[in-house]
């Protein structure tokens, strides 16, 4: 079953929802909703945990649920035990769960917002499937031996085929969001084949693949990471997301975070003058003497002591040695239209700007537009430019707004769709879409062929 932060990484994958939004619906769906019952009813257990601990009589609901409405294969014979990772967490807290399993997410839907009704619904099949039996696999690998002259070569392929549903007949996992193409590939079916069979070779297709450095996080999966690393509790996730993204430390492009340069100079500054905080060991400890001290097992006192005299000493050459640093707005050659002088780039709450350098002086702005070095696919007059919501969601518009109306939440690419000559667009990073024809296409194939 869910806890706080397995919930909130689903949500993410699944729904688009960020941390904070996950658990603010959460909280609507554990304060309780009029379901038409005569008041409000709590529809899930509390939102903020880090236990797998279910109460015995949910349990028992949920197998008579399974047993009457999947049937007796579907039912383990004994109750599946999950162990809590957390050695700290909380028992006295369940797992995440539905407040009863009789609460069916279609049976009270017109009750709910979307919202609440997706995240509901995430939760109750999440905790159904919890409590029924592991979907079968059958795995199949296939080696392929060829001669070329002297040399062997040996070609692998596995693919599994699933046998039995089991528990996702209510629930199916969310795809890694970092899943690549080869893992794409491994689910492929394969024929039935016999060992010693002799197959006919059709074509070569040879392709070359390099490490790849590892993808930018997502919320989703810093959120794991924090977790593996005992960073923060389920009450602090969603908090800590808000706090760097609020502060301008990263930015949201595509549902991954990039540093700013703002984070870049406030984490070179930290590990420069208190190397001793900003260090997993530390947190992790720290968050450990706070179990103790809650649990009675040590003083809270002497921890403090021991933590407050290094980091005063550490605070003290910080304010004695750390540079002010000031970012700089950078300058754009051009002069400002009403008092002369010279404008210059900033950073703002939605993204970049051009101001005058007397700033507040003068107040003089205007927009700043960040091609991508692709001309309007509507008007052919314009460029693309990229733009930033209020929310800070990127998308794609044209530089001559509001002449030309064109805008896309993905973006443009230069090559035409190869069937209709339309706008094709990066659907993700393997996969291209026309926004005309709606064809998709890989984007390996659109790359020019080397002769």
């Amino acid at each position: 079953p869910f806890i706080t932060s397995t919930m909130q990484q689903d949500a993410s994958r699944r729904l688009g929802f960020s941390a904070k939004k996950t658990m603010a619906v959460a909280q609507q769906l554990y304060e309780g909703i009029d379901i038409g019952n005569g008041g409000e009813t709590g529809l899930i257990t509390y939102m903020r945990t880090d236990s797998v601990h279910v109460a015995p009589k949910a349990i028992t609901e949920a197998r008579s649920y399974i047993k009457a409405n999947f049937g007796d294969e579907y039912l383990p014979e004994h109750v599946p035990q999950y162990k809590t990772r957390a050695a700290s967490a909380q028992e006295a807290h369940e797992a995440i769960r539905p407040t009863s399993v009789m609460y069916k997410p279609a049976d009270i839907k017109q009750y709910l917002t979307n919202d609440q009704y997706q995240l509901y619904n995430l939760i109750w099949k999440r905790f159904v499937a919890s409590q029924m039996v592991p979907a079968i696999l059958e795995t199949t690998t296939v080696e392929v031996e060829g001669k070329l002259e002297k040399n062997n070569y040996l070609f692998r392929a596995t693919s599994s085929k699933l046998i039995f549903n089991g528990f996702k007949a209510v629930y199916e996992e969310a795809k890694n969001e970092d899943e690549t193409d080869q893992d794409e590939e491994s689910a492929l079916p394969l024929e039935e084949m016999a060992e010693g069979q002799k197959q006919e070779l059709i074509k070569v297709d040879p392709s070359q693949h390099f490490t790849q450095p590892p993808p930018r996080y997502s919320e989703a999966s810093l959120i794991q990471v924090l977790e593996e690393n005992k960073i923060g509790r389920p009450s602090t996730y969603s908090p800590i997301l808000s706090t760097i993204q609020a502060r301008g430390y990263v930015t949201m492009e595509k549902k991954r975070l990039i540093p700013t340069e703002v984070g870049f100079i406030v984490n070179d500054l930290l590990v420069k003058y208190f190397p001793e905080i900003v260090d997993i060991g530390f947190t992790s400890e720290m968050e450990d003497q706070l179990d103790e001290i809650a649990n009675g097992k040590v003083d809270w006192v002497e921890v403090m002591r021991e933590f407050y005299g290094p980091f005063e000493a550490s605070l003290a050459h910080a304010k004695e040695n750390m540079p002010v640093t000031k970012i700089e707005p950078e300058k754009l050659g051009r002069e400002c239209p009403e008092c002369g002088h010279e404008l210059v780039l900033r950073n703002g709450r939605f993204g970049k700007f051009i101001s005058c350098s007397n700033f507040p002086t003068c107040r003089y702005t205007e927009s700043y537009l960040e091609t991508i070095g692709i001309k309007c696919p509507k008007c052919k007059e314009g460029e693309v430019v990229r733009k930033r919501t209020r929310k800070g969601r990127v998308f794609y518009g044209c530089s001559r707004y509001p002449e030309c109306d064109f805008t896309s939440w993905n973006q443009p690419l230069e090559k035409a769709c190869p069937n209709c000559a339309g706008t094709l667009v990066a659907q993700n990073k393997h996969h291209a879409r026309c926004l005309s024809c709606e064809n998709v296409f890989d984007l390996e194939e659109l790359q020019p062929q080397e002769s």
